[in-house]
């Protein structure tokens, strides 16, 4: 038996790689029910990751760790999967204001593979253990493959867990060969596509929703959000301008002129100006209280006002 043929026959174990006769008319459907074929297979896929919550839970928890620690978060996959993560981390920097170091993706192939195929990148498992080997005990890696055994992810997973690195994978089947590589496997069973063997489709979209949790509760937990408001986003247009001044007012009560002035004050930090605002400090005191509490600004509102019923 060939390689080619051990491939066809774990394939066909697979459920992402399952042909469902529910699906064998699509192409005879009205656009319409086509439309809403498309819709309800989305459902199936955001009750998949719901159902998967104790393991992403678990991953959170051991990504905020080692976040704690200065490490890092990096995710690594081909194809669907690649994109997935590369698209995840690029957006953590101007919503959260971290440095672009602390989230990022990894895809097979390189950035040429964003926008088109690569031939043979996913079996790269040497370039996969390469990438791996460059995290070390404080970060993390999430290793993202629908069918769970992509020859690049596998060997990234490896080698990072050699290196002491806390590993995450993301598979859409069960008993995924990336799961055995993991501390915290997570796998997000989302069944045949509307077109078989598609997996950016429902796959894809489970990605999408593991990715955005495990990154945004990582960032609520490390002190990036204020109740549910962006207090670290970056003010680099006008929408996100008058949304600064929105979260200002809509976290202390002040009205838009106060607004204004507390972010004119704070060079248009949203959490330095809130803490302005409800301190009544001036913008070096709040810094300092900022500081002191390692940039999260509950606590650091906690303490100023502690500190002022102490006086």
């Amino acid at each position: 038996m060939t390689d080619r043929d051990d491939l066809r026959s774990a394939l066909e174990t697979f459920s992402t790689e399952a042909v469902d006769p529910a699906f064998a008319e699509l192409d005879l459907l009205a656009t319409a029910d086509q439309v809403a074929l498309m819709a309800e297979q989305g459902v199936v896929a955001s009750q998949a990751v719901a159902a998967e919550r104790d393991s992403i839970a678990r991953a959170v928890d051991g990504i905020v760790g080692r976040l704690r620690r200065g490490g890092r978060l990096v995710y690594i996959g081909a194809g669907t999967a690649g994109r997935m993560g590369v698209l995840d981390a690029s957006e953590i920097p101007p919503t959260y204001g971290t440095d672009p170091a602390l989230v990022t993706g990894l895809i097979a192939g390189g950035a040429d593979a964003l926008h088109r195929a690569i031939e043979n990148a996913e079996d790269d498992v040497r370039a996969g253990e390469s990438a791996g080997r460059e995290l070390g005990p404080d970060d993390v890696i999430v290793g993202i493959s629908a069918s769970g055994r992509t020859p690049y992810v596998v060997g990234a997973l490896r080698a990072a867990r050699a290196q002491g690195a806390f590993t995450v994978s993301v598979a859409s089947n069960r008993d995924a060969e990336i799961s055995g590589l993991a501390d915290a496997p997570i796998e997000v069973v989302t069944g045949p596509e509307v077109v078989a063997g598609s997996t950016r489709l429902k796959a894809g979209t489970a990605q999408k929703l593991v990715l955005n949790t495990l990154s945004t509760l990582a960032m609520v937990q490390s002190g990036k959000v204020y109740g549910n408001l962006m207090v670290d986003v970056q003010s680099t247009n006008e929408k996100l301008r008058a949304r600064a001044e929105r979260t200002v007012m809509h976290a202390t009560g002040c009205d838009a002129a106060e607004a204004a002035r507390a972010l004119q004050s704070a060079s248009g930090s949203v959490k330095l100006a809130i803490a302005i605002v409800e301190t009544g400090a001036d913008a070096d005191t709040a810094r300092r209280a900022l500081d002191a509490a390692g940039g999260n600004l509950r606590q650091a509102l906690a303490a100023t006002r502690g500190a002022g019923a102490a006086g």
